[in-house]
């Protein structure tokens, strides 16, 4: 076993280290491996040990949007539940809640704003060297820009991102909504 942890340490070692790799192919090529000479290192002045705070600890930011959303809209709550048995009429009204709650919700952490300023079914230039994180053209796509189309979606950029400092434990990162026990 000590074999194949030395081969994988010197792989990585080689791998990140120009010094290092150089000095493996020498011994591959059969050359005396070249003993690097005692680093000597000055005497450090005896500093007095100061406590160093751990750093706190964090929260995904996809888990902070996903618990801002549970918290004040209950789309997580709403998503997970078996709308079979309920009415359209019940699920329209618990969706109107909760669409007006996660729309409030985005709008505070995000500033969301249509990224073409035109309404859906407008003809649209796509200016030439587009960026393609912003525009997807679909349809008869030509070689060569700018291009013409229509309007399908006017996508979505956000002015800001907001999220709220995680303050919980590290055990409780990765916890979207608590459970709740009533006494």
């Amino acid at each position: 076993m000590g074999q194949v942890t030395t081969a994988f340490r010197a792989f990585f070692k080689t791998l990140f280290n120009a010094q290092m790799a150089s000095e493996v192919a020498q011994v591959l090529d059969g050359k005396p491996a070249v003993a690097a000479p005692p680093a000597i290192a000055a005497p450090e002045p005896v500093k007095p040990s100061v406590p160093v705070a751990p750093p706190p600890p964090m929260q995904n930011p996809a888990v902070t949007l996903l618990a801002a959303l549970q918290r004040e809209a209950r789309l997580i709550d709403f998503l997970q539940e078996d709308i079979q048995p309920y009415t359209d009429e019940q699920i329209g009204a618990a969706v109107r809640e909760i669409h007006r709650d996660a729309g409030k919700v985005l709008k505070r952490m995000f500033g969301l704003q249509a990224l073409v300023a035109a309404e859906e079914g407008a003809t649209v230039d796509v200016p030439a060297g587009f960026d393609a994180g912003q525009y997807r053209l679909t349809g008869k796509v030509a070689s060569s820009a700018p291009q013409q189309g229509t309007l399908r979606h006017h996508g979505w950029t956000a002015s800001h991102c907001d999220l709220p400092t995680y303050t919980g434990s590290a055990a409780a990162a990765l916890t979207v909504a608590p459970a709740e026990v009533e006494l």
